[in-house]
């Protein structure tokens, strides 16, 4: 059977928060709305966010939903926001880690001075999580969905040059980032089941969908822009992108510690199905790390290591 939105099940009651106003993120947002859940779509241009909840509204009059200001490539925005859901929500039932930018043509940097890609794609989401984890913990069945790439296939975590200052190439550090957000799901899982957190961490990737990602930053009259106008066929709808990280967010089946993906050669496009994880994302004493040192450059804590005991974590 094929798994698509129709089957989410209802939402009513539920509270939601996602990243990203276009392509992916209003998909999420769309169809977690049709489901009846409360959901708070976030962005950093109010224009593009206004105008996603009203093309949300009008498709679904009845919906529960609203904007709020987040830029990702601002770690004082990321607590601002935070700070926000704190003082008007007691709780907090779904995270989808989603927006993101990909490959710009020269390096570029967040507002903290990290590489745009890494800043905004990964560390972003990093401190957004940790800051809303008190609302997830007290959230219905919570879960985190963090969206990674198939680009993270070919990702390595380059802890000598996280910020791409020696040497920048664009798909290198978007497939780093990616890479990332798929290790932090992981090993998100591994420290909620270890601490009794109540919440499920599981990644997702679109495969290959037919969004703006790529003549947003790239550029449309790139190579990488050219080819997914002119090549349009080749890449998946927006709304079928989608159903991989849905699925994650609200099929009763979908696990902790999982990985979803489109189904069809590649994991390029097709319907949910559990999708193959990089052998380097699987390495647990990386992740560790990556973990450890996003803490410190998000300054953010989620609290100490419950695997480690807390004698050897003060040696």
């Amino acid at each position: 059977m094929r798994w698509t939105a129709s089957d989410i099940p209802p939402r009513h009651g539920r509270s939601a928060v996602v990243t990203g106003t276009g392509g992916l993120g209003f998909e999420h947002a769309l169809a977690l709305a049709r489901a009846g859940g409360d959901v708070i779509i976030a962005g950093r241009n109010p224009g593009s966010g206004a105008a996603a909840v009203a093309r949300i509204v009008e498709t679904v009059p009845d919906a529960t939903i609203r904007f709020e200001k987040l830029d990702l490539a601002s770690l004082s925005s990321v607590a601002e926001f935070a700070e926000r859901l704190r003082t008007q929500c007691d709780s907090l039932d779904l995270l989808i880690n989603n927006a993101g930018v990909m490959t710009p043509p020269r390096r570029l940097e967040t507002e903290d001075g990290f590489e745009l890609q890494l800043g905004a794609n990964y560390l972003g989401h990093f401190a957004l999580t940790a800051r809303l984890m008190p609302l997830l913990r007290k959230g219905r069945d919570a879960r985190v969905v963090s969206v990674s790439s198939v680009a993270a296939r070919a990702g390595v975590i380059e802890f000598d040059d996280l910020n791409a200052t020696k040497r920048y190439s664009p798909m290198r550090f978007y497939g780093q980032s990616k890479l990332a957000c798929l290790m932090f799901a992981l090993e998100l899982q591994r420290r909620s089941e270890a601490a009794g957190w109540g919440v499920a961490s599981i990644a997702a990737h679109p495969g290959v969908s037919r969004t703006n990602l790529l003549h947003n930053a790239p550029g449309r009259w790139s190579g990488t822009g050219l080819a997914r106008s002119v090549l349009w066929f080749l890449f998946q709808p927006a709304w079928q992108g989608a159903l991989p990280i849905l699925f994650a967010a609200t099929a009763p089946s979908a696990r902790g510690g999982a990985y979803y993906g489109p189904d069809g050669m590649g994991e390029i496009r097709g319907f949910p199905a559990e999708a193959t994880i990089p052998p380097q994302a699987l390495d647990a004493e990386t992740s560790a790390r990556l973990w450890a040192v996003s803490e410190t450059l998000a300054d953010v804590s989620f609290g100490a290591d419950p695997r480690v005991p807390p004698m050897a974590e003060g040696r």
